[in-house]
């Protein structure tokens, strides 16, 4: 064990410990300098061109900089979601997303002569950070337990391997089929086709972990599971109300729209337990007069500092607020929006009358008199937006409070028209995509039946397994075989430990991945790493260079063309490994996979009779700009029981630490994207050097005798009475409500615990563990 590392144990578990750090050792001491200024603009350039200079990308860089993010003639951005500029931005790019591409084109190579001189048992004690900074993965390997090492294995070889442990299975449900957000719409739909075809619903995503509370939400409120706006609504809004999300860091071209905002004279109010620097003020780096002249724009008129988990009391406040007016100024409400379009609005009014102001105050941790100045933006602005990330969604009662956030909206009609309604900020680059491509472990009996219909297989019926599930099945010994299309699980999965023995208890582990990571360390009894193209490489296939498509966070499907040579001439891409896997596991398959990868053509025109929305496919995502889907709720067409936009009327959780307990959020720094590290560094918050701490309120410090950088013990209780631990992590002292904290994913998914999962979502509560943080004994 590296001298000075942390120690994690589980009370009523096997005790095991964490692999030793996630980033980078650190080369200097540890360094916290609060952060003053603007997001984006000359701190971003610096950084990028430093990142470029370290990675040794002067030249490939810069030229995949200008074909990222360019309708239909460049690739799409491998991180985020956020849609394309509609005005024919020509540098429509943010620091981490050049980071991401610049991360994904290194130089840097693991051939097989590096598993040969090295065993899985030491890599795993690597830093995460350098297993991913040895480069690209270039050939299939197979796990050999003899020498404890990965070895190369032919692709017809893996293949088989695959498709006899499949086939050698007593019953299909002893499968689960993982999917990262990065995978594009074609390999998703054919990978759901082949899980299907093989008789299971066992599709978990990262969806499971993010915004499955958004979906169900809305599905339940509006009868659709995405938000209803477009960029050009962003560009028409009165009000933006901007909560849980760190759009510098998570979202950072959000920064221009919030820019463009400020300047046409709209609020901009953000909610969130941290004031980040995507609150404060920016420099939109392709604003080049701006950048010359230092020249910042505020990003926000308003910020509330909600405590962890408090936002439905705020928006209930803020509903309360604006009945509160109505009952002065009918036009407060619009009551015909109500009465023709939605149900149980007269519950929902007695139930915000009935609560009362001094409890809304306690669990939103927000004044009143803060509250009411929410409500009155919202009450002045014609046209609202609602927007939030996963700040809302890793909780127990995030489904109730999207529902809150619609419930907000309807009251005053804002839904259906430009300028207004909800806009979930989707994290991953085709995360949606892949939900409306079929990767879904609670399939509609609409969908599986167009499926049957047009792809010729009988789809199984019954719900398969999301992400916790499929961990606790494995644990079981109940799931055999894990297949994980991109992503690190190992490490992004909740309660480290606890996957890490449920992975290792399969009989086959597959990994599909660019570059070495975590979850190839963490195996079965049997293991195979796949490497496949990234998205920035050119995908010949025998009818030539390929396309892909991907679908943005505001529904947008727009086509994404890779322009660099692949890594090695060994990688396949996606639909390809995708079609190898399910050809061998399903000898008889009707399904022409081989024909499917001559031509991804082919493969979207099924798509386009197989699922809704997607029909003439082929033509209209060749449009500038590709297509939008239908969504009926923008129409005023809600898919409800009632048929109509339904209010909630949940109660109001209590989410006031006990005495004594913290409410911690876990979230990502802004030198990461995910569960990659670029540095130990997070700028926006200050840090240097730095990933083992947790950012503290100054009372709560003084209270248990904790100074700045102190180190602390901390320890989590999940809902079954047992307890994880974290030791000699160093207190931040920062601007974040009493009876809060806050660190690093995925440091911190040890203290969540699987059993901890939202009963509304199955979502893993990752913002709001109960901990009690102490001085380090």
């Amino acid at each position: 064990m590296v001298e000075g590392l942390s120690v994690l144990s589980i009370d009523n578990e096997a005790k095991e410990e964490l692999e030793p750090r996630v980033g980078p050792l650190p080369k200097e001491d540890p360094e916290y300098h609060p952060y003053h200024h603007p997001a984006a603009g000359w701190g971003a350039a610096k950084s990028v061109t430093q990142f470029l200079v370290r990675e040794r990308e002067l030249v490939d860089g810069p030229r995949a900089i200008m074909k990222m993010n360019h309708e239909n003639t460049g690739f799409d951005c491998p991180g985020c979601a956020w849609p394309d500029d509609t005005k024919g931005l020509k540098l429509d790019i943010c620091e981490n997303g050049i980071k991401h591409v610049t991360w994904e084109m290194t130089r840097k190579r693991v051939e097989p002569e590096f598993f040969a001189a090295h065993t899985v048992t030491e890599l795993f004690e690597w830093s995460d950070f350098k297993l991913e900074d040895q480069g690209r993965l270039t050939e299939p390997m197979v796990y050999d337990p003899d020498t404890d090492h990965y070895v190369p294995i032919s692709w017809k070889d893996a293949f088989e391997l695959v498709g006899s442990t499949l086939r050698g299975l007593e019953n299909p449900n002893q499968a689960s089929f993982y999917t990262s957000g990065r995978l594009g719409n074609e390999a998703t739909f054919l990978y759901q086709l082949m899980a299907r075809e093989l008789g299971t619903n066992n599709l978990p995503d990262c969806s499971n972990m993010c915004h499955e509370a958004s979906g169900r939400a809305m599905q339940a409120s509006l009868g659709t599971g995405k938000g209803t706006v477009d960029l050009k609504d962003w560009e028409s809004a009165d009000a933006l109300f901007i909560m849980g999300v760190n759009a510098a860091s998570n979202a950072p071209r959000m920064l221009t729209a919030l820019a463009e905002a400020y300047h046409r004279g709209a609020q901009i109010v953000h909610i969130n337990p941290l004031v980040e620097a995507a609150a404060t003020r920016t420099i939109v780096p392709h604003d080049f007069m701006d950048m010359a002249l230092f020249k910042t724009t505020k990003t926000s008129t308003l910020n509330l500092q909600v405590r962890i988990g408090g936002d439905l009391a705020l928006l209930r406040g803020m509903a309360k607020a604006v009945l509160e007016e109505a009952k002065l100024d009918p036009k407060a409400l619009d009551q015909e929006f109500i009465d023709r379009h939605t149900t149980g609005f007269a519950a929902y009014r007695e139930l915000c009358e009935n609560t009362s102001w001094e409890e809304l105050e306690r669990q939103s941790g927000v004044s009143r008199d803060d509250i009411l100045k929410a409500a009155r933006v919202y009450c002045d602005a014609d046209r609202s937006i609602i927007s939030w990330c996963l700040g809302l969604t890793q909780h127990e009662h995030g489904v109730d409070t999207v529902r809150e956030i619609i419930n907000l909206l309807l009251l005053r009609g804002n839904l259906g028209r430009e300028g207004a309604g909800p806009s979930p900020v989707r994290g991953h680059s085709n995360v949606q995509g892949n939900r409306t491509c079929g990767i879904d472990h609670r399939p509609d009996d609409a969908f599986l039946d167009r499926l049957a219909e047009y792809c010729k297989i009988d789809p199984p019926r019954e719900h398969g397994l999301d992400t916790v599930g499929t961990i606790q099945a494995m644990r079981r010994g109940d799931v055999k075989v894990f297949v994980g299309m991109g992503g690190n699980f190992a490490l992004a999965a909740p309660d480290s430990p606890i996957t890490y023995e449920a992975l290792r208890n399969c009989d086959l582990t597959v990994q599909v991945s660019t570059k070495l990571n975590r979850s190839h360390l963490v195996h079965g009894r049997q293991a195979l790493i796949l490497p496949c193209l990234g998205r920035t490489e050119k995908d010949h296939q025998r009818k030539g260079i390929q396309s892909t498509s991907v679908e943005d966070s505001m529904s947008m499907v727009h086509m994404s063309v890779g322009m660099k040579r692949p890594a090695s001439p060994h990688l396949l891409s996606e639909p390809a490994i995708v079609a190898g896997m399910a050809r061998a596991a399903l000898p008889a398959s009707p399904t022409p996979w081989e024909w499917y990868i001559e031509d991804y053509d082919r493969i979207r025109d099924t798509m386009s009779q197989a699922l809704d929305g997607f029909e003439d496919f082929n033509r209209r995502v060749r449009l500038p700009l590709g297509f939008r889907l239908k969504q009926p709720a923008r129409e005023l067409v809600f898919l409800t029981p009632s048929g109509g936009a339904e209010f909630s009327d949940a109660a109001l959780p209590d989410v006031v630490p006990e005495p004594g307990t913290l409410a911690l959020g876990t979230m990502r720094s802004h030198d990461q994207w995910n569960t990659t590290i670029y540095s130990d560094n997070d700028r926006y918050r200050g840090i240097k050097n730095l990933r083992e701490l947790v950012f503290m309120n100054k009372a709560d410090m003084r209270e248990r005798g904790i100074d700045e950088f102190d180190p602390v013990d901390i320890t989590s209780t999940a809902r079954d009475g047992s307890h994880r631990y974290l030791k000699g992590y160093l207190a931040i002292p920062y601007d974040i409500p009493r009876g809060c904290a806050a660190g690093y994913m995925p440091e911190m998914n040890v203290l969540c615990a699987l059993v901890d999962y939202s009963t509304q979502s199955d979502q893993p509560i990752m913002k709001h563990v109960k901990v009690t943080i102490e001085a380090a004994t």
